[in-house]
């Protein structure tokens, strides 16, 4: 019994019934203007349906009327919002013929069944009046000049309840299908809503990218930073240790412009300048830090690192520097090869070393960075292996030019 009355209860139905007789506005307009029209129970009266639809045609074709109506519609349609969910759509102004398009038909769906609500509204409690007027042994004037009650029936009474309940279930209705049109033809087309996905999937991306962006950097720095304390403190010369302090504080230094860059982009929620995000062509600061902290590095470059891509040479950088960051942490000081390759149509990237003594057969390529080089590596397009070669632990990526 409960269920059948829930939505004469929420407050959203009085609204939507509100919405529906704005609509009455433009009629009333008409009916004042044109004789003949504010009879609505004569044929006549019935040209109040069709008389202001190029006027609401015209209307339709005007990019702020759509952010009007679905302003409108978003406040008094949608019960408000307490979950935290977005929105059912966002009102905006039409951007193209085919939302103009939706919004003409949006002003005539609402303008026809707003005008019956309206008209239902009226006359639906004029009759009850009546019947009940008439059940009562009263002289009740007729209805719509088609039906005059008679007699002193009961049972008119209950035709009067029938009636307002009648009316209640139809303003129901009506806003619940005025609603969903509003869904439809006010929020966004079907090729919008893709194109906000795959912006919203671009963004995720971007966000995990520089996640992976983050997590190089900060961790080679702080990699570097204890090794080269520890071996400053280790030494105990006074000259090693200035060395020591002076890649702490150039590694440091990057590391915190990387953080920065990265904060401002996520604050920004927006692509960060590529300018700011170190490439190939600073391998040697690279080369610098990896060698302060005790690791011998040979380093063999062919090609013009200059002429690569830019998506290739800073990706290409991110990888040597996961590369080298993996065998200071985990290898200790020991010799590292790093050749770079500039073909024609690839980058090449080989960065070998040998296996320390303690590790013998149980090392294993499943490590976070390791993944993260092989998602950079595949993103591009290309391939990246990670894993012992003839003794020693090779990371070896092939990235294409065309990237």
């Amino acid at each position: 019994m409960i269920a059948p009355l829930r939505p004469v209860t929420r407050a959203v139905t009085y609204t939507r019934w509100l919405h529906l007789v704005m609509a009455m506005v433009i009629a009333t307009v008409f009916a004042f203007v044109v004789p003949g029209l504010a009879n609505m129970d004569t044929l006549a009266g019935a040209w109040l349906l069709v008389a202001p639809l190029p006027l609401l045609m015209a209307a339709g074709t005007v990019p702020r009327v759509r952010l009007s109506e679905g302003m409108q519609a978003q406040l008094l349609l949608y019960p408000a919002r307490r979950d935290g969910r977005e929105p059912d759509f966002t009102p905006a102004p039409s951007a193209s013929w085919s939302d103009r398009r939706r919004t003409v038909l949006w002003l005539v769906l609402r303008y026809e069944l707003g005008t019956l609500t309206a008209f239902f509204s009226v006359h639906t409690p004029t009759l009850a009046v009546n019947l009940i007027s008439a059940a009562c042994g009263g002289r009740p004037e007729s209805v719509l000049s088609l039906w005059k009650p008679r007699g002193g029936h009961w049972w008119y009474a209950l035709v009067a309840l029938a009636a307002l309940v009648l009316l209640l279930a139809f303003v129901v209705v009506a806003g619940e299908v005025l609603a969903r049109a509003a869904r439809a033809l006010l929020g966004p087309s079907a090729a919008q809503r893709l194109a906000a996905l795959e912006e919203r999937t671009e963004r995720l991306l971007e966000h995990n990218r520089l996640a992976r962006e983050l997590h190089d950097s900060v961790g080679h720095a702080l990699t570097v930073a204890v090794l080269q304390a520890g071996a400053a403190r280790a030494a105990g010369s006074p000259d090693f240790t200035d060395k020591a302090l002076a890649a702490i504080e150039e590694t440091g230094r990057h590391a915190l412009e990387d953080l920065e860059r990265v904060l401002k982009v996520l604050r920004e929620d927006a692509s960060g300048p590529a300018a700011g995000r170190p490439a190939l062509t600073d391998l040697q600061r690279l080369l610098t830090a990896a060698r302060g902290s005790g690791t011998e590095v040979t380093a063999e470059v062919s090609g013009a690192l200059e002429a690569l891509p830019g998506p290739v040479s800073r990706e290409g950088y991110r990888i040597a520097q996961e590369a080298l960051t993996n065998v200071v942490r985990h290898a200790g000081p020991m010799p590292v090869s790093l050749r770079i390759a500039v073909r024609a149509d690839v980058l090449e990237l080989d960065i070998s070393n040998p296996l320390p003594a303690s590790a013998g057969s149980t090392v294993s390529g499943t490590g976070s960075g390791l993944r993260g080089i092989r998602e950079r590596a595949a993103l591009l397009g290309g391939h990246a292996e990670t894993g012992v070669h003839e003794g020693a632990w090779r990371v070896r990526a092939v990235l294409p030019l065309s990237a």
